[in-house]
């Protein structure tokens, strides 16, 4: 499958599809794809949409407010295919107001080959997390801008391999997540066998935290993540570990630092701040990672 030969840590697919630059990639067999990837930026871009047909609905009415969307696309089934930004128009007034409502009733009604990830439709399941209008969002909480003047641009997150289309290969990411132990760690039972209690000063520490999704806006946003994302944990992962770190209730603080204690999975945050703009949930990761870089440093 193109799929599985794209996400192997050595190419052996004569092309690599990365969204770095949303691009193909000519490699040689058993490349690694660390060469690969320092080639991307000297790459050419998709097909652009002016060199693409543009699809819409069938009879739009006199009336319409007619926008048009251009939409990354890419099929594995044809590896030898540029990626290319395809337009479509919709009429506003027959559809809802969030860029899922656009992207749904293009599926349904203009081009069922289109593909991307959606479930919740509440901002919950960081499902349909992708880069619109240049900025990492969840698709069901990105509002259409009514100006049908202001063409929109949807890619998938940035420099994550394709999967088709709108959908990216977030493997390492949740392997990284799975590699920081996210579950209660303890050897002390409960007082009384229930539940393990914690006071609520200790309980508010985790606001801002526990309410991660698991999108990957933010680390898929992160320039630092871009280029160390084999070792860099990046910020979705580090405050989530900091989530379990500050829980009061977990006894193996000690050994998720240690687990930190190295020059590649915390310190190559730089401060950038992209993830803390672009959280859809308006969360903080790069006040999280400073808090684990603090108890560190004073411990």
């Amino acid at each position: 499958m193109a799929f599985r030969l794209a996400t192997r840590r050595f190419a052996v697919s004569p092309q690599v599809f990365r969204r770095g630059m949303a691009s193909v990639v000519e490699t040689t067999k058993a490349e690694p794809l660390s060469t690969v990837s320092e080639s991307l930026s000297a790459s050419t871009q998709p097909t652009p949409s002016s060199k693409t047909s543009t699809k819409g609905e069938a009879a739009p009415d006199k009336d319409a407010t007619i926008k048009t969307f251009h939409i990354y696309r890419w099929n594995p089934d044809e590896p030898s295919t540029k990626p290319k930004m395809q337009s479509y128009t919709l009429d506003l007034n027959k559809t809802g107001p969030m860029m899922l409502d656009a992207l749904i009733r293009i599926k349904n009604e203009v081009d069922p080959t289109l593909t991307f990830r959606r479930s919740c439709r509440e901002g919950i399941c960081g499902s349909c997390a992708m880069n619109i209008d240049g900025v990492n969002t969840l698709a069901c909480l990105c509002r259409i801008n009514p100006d049908k003047k202001q063409e929109a641009r949807i890619y998938p997150l940035p420099h994550t391999y394709v999967v088709k289309d709108l959908v990216p290969d977030l493997t390492q990411f949740y392997k990284q997540y799975k590699s920081i132990q996210p579950y209660l760690q303890r050897d002390t039972p409960a007082p009384d066998g229930r539940e393990h209690r914690q006071s609520k000063e200790d309980r508010k520490k985790l606001d801002g935290m526990y309410e991660c999704i698991l999108c990957a806006c933010c680390s898929t946003s992160c320039p630092s993540y871009w280029w160390n994302s084999e070792q860099y944990l990046g910020p979705a992962v580090l405050m989530q570990s900091y989530r379990w770190i500050a829980d009061s209730r977990d006894e193996k603080t000690a050994q998720r630092k240690e687990m930190l204690n190295n020059s590649m999975s915390l310190y190559r945050c730089h401060t950038i701040l992209n993830c803390s703009r672009t959280c859809p949930k308006g969360l903080n990761p790069a006040l999280a990672i400073a808090e684990i870089k603090k108890s560190m440093a004073f411990t």
